[in-house]
């Protein structure tokens, strides 16, 4: 063989081997919650109140982008989680479990996760005064003020269907933040919430299994709050 036919066979073989980009996002993260499904909603920086949401599913031992949508965030930007206050319009970053769904309308076919119909009785309190702060009420308690809770149904549009994001949830801490969803896109950013198109929470309802352990990660693309930090 000649020595120049070698060298173009060594060259196009180190071509084959070398990686064709960095690796998926999920990969480089230092957290994903232990399941095999995993939502990413991530941001350019903290002032933004657009980003990209896309839901992933790990196969054979690697992370494969399952579908991708533009997404929304808090008309203030996004906040570090374990330092966001109530009534900031920032979305909280960090990495958060998948409750429950809910919605207004019924749950899409092949919904797998448990779905929670909301009814003319059903709020949100978000009362920091009340033993019921960052629940789902129904009916509204007498110490929880309709004033500082939602109305669920009141908000046909977004709450058409929705997940719960356990961001102060287990634990609530009172003036942290309650009532932070994955829901359909309204008129503008959100008050703190990601929302996406109609659409697309439809197909990510239809995705989400809860034998696979779904978490949703909120971050940037670097920074103190970037995504891989999570």
């Amino acid at each position: 063989m000649r020595l120049g036919a070698a060298a173009f066979l060594v060259s196009a073989s180190l071509l084959t081997l070398a990686p064709s980009g960095p690796p998926p996002l999920p990969e480089r993260m230092a957290d994903t919650g232990g399941g095999t499904q995993l939502i990413t909603a991530q941001a350019s920086r903290t002032s933004s109140t657009t980003g990209t949401l896309t839901w992933w599913d790990r196969r054979d031992g690697r992370w494969v982008k399952t579908g991708s949508s533009a997404a929304r965030f808090g008309a203030k930007g996004l906040v570090e989680g374990g330092s966001r206050r109530q009534g900031t319009n920032t979305t909280p970053t960090g990495l958060y479990d998948l409750p429950y769904a809910f919605g207004i309308k019924a749950a899409p076919g092949g919904t797998k996760a448990p779905y929670r119909r909301v009814r003319q009785n059903s709020w949100w309190c978000q009362d920091n005064d009340s033993r019921s702060y960052n629940r789902w009420t129904e009916p509204r308690p007498a110490d929880c003020r309709a004033a500082e809770s939602e109305h669920l149904i009141s908000y046909g549009t977004q709450y058409a269907y929705a997940l719960v994001i356990s961001f102060n949830y287990e634990r609530p801490v009172p003036g942290r933040g309650a009532g932070i969803f994955l829901h359909v896109n309204g008129r503008g950013a959100t008050a703190g919430c990601v929302s996406v198109p109609r659409d697309a929470m439809r197909r990510i309802l239809d995705w989400a299994d809860p034998a696979r352990r779904p978490h949703i990660a909120i971050g940037t693309e670097s920074g103190p709050t970037s995504i891989v930090r999570y």
